[in-house]
């Protein structure tokens, strides 16, 4: 995914439907992912204010809402970039918002989530996003559309979860 926006076509939030208008907001992650400089980092930083209302809403609630979270964004997504007419470009984060908080479910589980964590999380999350080992290569470059702009993310959120929990299981137990 090209992170570099500055030759991207700028986004005219003007010529917009409303509805469009609300869709693509929400796409780019109520505009953090707007920066000029990694803004999938951004929007990843931008979705470690969910934490609060994860451990307000505990486990259960969290992880049916990131799972509503992730089917509405394959829309979200899509139709962002089906708008601004450009497929997975950095600006669109809605992605990160939901692998960020897959990344956190574990912690959400075992009742360990501090901000040590948070922050291992977030790198985690950020490493497996950017470095893209398999699977995560492969939804990147073969799924299209919303589903594709989504599944790469989740996955990544996945393979850091599952790095926490590993690590709390085998070191922490």
């Amino acid at each position: 995914m090209d992170t570099n926006i500055l030759h991207k076509p700028p986004i005219h939030f003007r010529q917009m439907t409303w509805f469009d208008r609300f869709i693509v907001f929400c796409g780019v992650g109520f505009g953090s992912g707007l920066s000029p400089k990694a803004p999938g980092t951004f929007g990843s930083a931008f979705a470690l204010l969910f934490v609060p209302i994860w451990l307000y809403l505990g486990f259960n609630s969290s992880l049916v809402i990131i799972l509503l979270m992730s089917l509405i964004g394959i829309y979200i997504c899509g139709h962002t970039a089906k708008v601004i007419n450009v497929h997975d470009d950095g600006r669109i984060v809605w992605d990160e918002f939901a692998g960020q908080s897959l990344t956190f479910l574990p912690l959400l589980y075992l009742q360990q989530m501090n901000w040590s964590w948070v922050i291992v999380g977030f790198v985690l999350f950020r490493i497996f996003d950017i470095w893209k080992p398999f699977p995560i290569s492969w939804a990147d470059q073969k799924v299209s559309g919303g589903l594709g702009i989504m599944l790469d993310d989740i996955i990544a959120g996945l393979w850091a979860a599952l790095c926490i929990f590993i690590f709390h299981f085998y070191f922490l137990t």
